[in-house]
C-alpha cells in the first residue's frame, strides 16, 4: 500500500501523455488524392455487370430466402427457394407472376 506522500505524488503527475487529436476529414475538407483512389478502387462499389436477379432463374439464385413484391397492391411475400423450387421448377425466372 503506498503512503499518502507517495499517492499525493503519483495523482500530481499525469499517468500517462496526452494523445494527439487524430485528424479526419470532415464535410467541408477536401478530401487527398489517396482517398479518393481507395474509393474508387474499393470492389464493393464496383458496377455489377451480372444478369439482373429478376432474369436469373431459381436455380442461379443463391439466396435461400427469396423476397417477392407485387406492383398492385405493394404486398412483400418472402417464400424459401426450396418452396419456390417445388412449386414453379428450377428453371422459372425470378419474375414469378402471382
Amino acid at each position: 500500500m503506498p503512503t499518502p506522500k507517495q499517492m499525493e505524488k503519483l495523482a500530481s503527475k499525469p499517468s500517462r501523455p496526452p494523445e494527439p487529436p487524430i485528424l479526419t476529414p470532415g464535410p467541408a475538407d477536401d478530401l487527398t488524392e489517396e482517398h479518393w483512389d481507395s474509393i474508387v478502387r474499393d470492389p464493393r462499389g464496383q458496377i455489377r455487370t451480372g444478369v439482373p436477379i429478376q432474369q436469373r432463374r431459381l436455380s442461379e439464385i443463391p439466396r435461400h430466402v427469396l423476397r417477392v413484391t407485387c406492383r398492385r397492391c405493394d404486398r412483400i411475400v418472402e417464400i424459401q427457394m426450396v418452396d419456390a423450387v417445388r412449386l414453379y421448377g428450377a428453371m422459372r425466372s425470378g419474375k414469378m407472376s402471382g
